[in-house]
């Protein structure tokens, strides 16, 4: 998903994608090539996986930034990461999305089902506008990270939000806010509880590695996508969840760092964790951070209501 390119916690790679799918750097010329060259999109994984138009709760992390030798305005503009709103305006996304940008980056969220072609259109409609362009698929925000981050081993603190004002959000978009976890429910459902739930991951990362004439390629991205995952293992602050194709599973991938793993508990689709690291090639796990673990609602009981 994004140039975080591996601030990963544990062996494997980030889900964020500043560092392997290109951004757009506004000229007129870029904003031309890039429209003439723009095809259908898709993330999650290419298995298993469907659209997820009406997951809109689920949203993408849009940044600007610069990075030439004018640091006075943005020049660059891209989706980065996945996310999900909580409430009216609170998006809740990873720490490594929000976290080693030039001082200069403004975040904005949408909740678009296709970002990317909304940030190509609108490069095309503003060249050189970085602003114009992020304004027109996404509302302008305020990013707080865990101050933690990026912790340790027995707790990343690799969580974020972005506070939006919710007025304006309503005005571009109907959503229903995300339900979270209670303290410490996936540990209640115990492992065998956990193996009869149906999870699903969504987001707008790529697909998984596909092999080719110049190595290993990550396409599609930017379009809200969602997927089964089954349950794989369970520790305090992590769950991982299986994205094998025989099993029937899709997948995260790059992209889809900060995303929702929702979990069906007691007939309720509960946001139960954010994907957060995995595999490098995106077949087999998507690591995500609990949402019912002391240190998660620890750091969101000041933006919002927990349970």
């Amino acid at each position: 998903m994004t140039d975080h390119s591996f601030v990963s916690h544990r062996p494997g790679s980030s889900r964020s994608a500043r560092a392997t799918r290109r951004a757009l750097t506004l000229t007129a010329a870029t904003a031309a090539v890039l429209l003439s060259a723009t095809t259908a999109a898709s993330g999650i994984s290419s298995y298993n996986a469907t659209p997820a138009p009406e997951r809109t709760e689920v949203g993408a992390l849009v940044a600007t930034w610069d990075n030439d030798e004018d640091p006075a305005t943005p020049d660059r503009v891209d989706w980065v990461c996945s996310g999900t709103m909580l409430d009216g305006g609170t998006f809740l996304t990873a720490a490594h999305c929000t976290s080693g940008w030039p001082d200069n980056v403004r975040f904005y969220v949408s909740l678009e089902q296709d970002v990317q072609a909304g940030l190509d259109a609108a490069a095309q409609r503003f060249p050189g506008q970085p602003t114009s362009v992020a304004r027109s698929v996404g509302v302008e925000g305020s990013a707080h990270s865990d101050p933690a981050y990026p912790g340790n081993s027995a707790d990343s603190h690799d969580i974020a939000v972005i506070e939006v004002p919710a007025a304006e959000m309503a005005q571009r978009w109907s959503f229903t806010p995300a339900a979270l976890p209670s303290a410490g429910e996936l540990d209640q459902l115990g492992p065998q509880g956990l193996r009869e739930t149906d999870f699903v991951v969504a987001g707008y990362g790529t697909q998984e590695a596909q092999r080719g004439p110049g190595g290993h390629t990550h396409p599609g991205g930017g379009v809200r996508m969602k997927a089964p995952v089954s349950f794989d293992a369970l520790n305090k602050t992590w769950v991982r969840l299986a994205m094998t194709e025989p099993q029937g599973n899709g997948g995260a991938c790059y992209g889809d760092s900060g995303g929702p793993n929702f979990a069906t508990i007691d007939g309720v689709r509960t946001l139960v964790s954010t994907t957060i690291t995995g595999d490098a090639p995106c077949y087999a796990t998507n690591v995500t951070y609990r949402l019912d673990a002391p240190g998660a609602r620890s750091f969101l009981s000041p933006f919002v209501a927990l349970p």
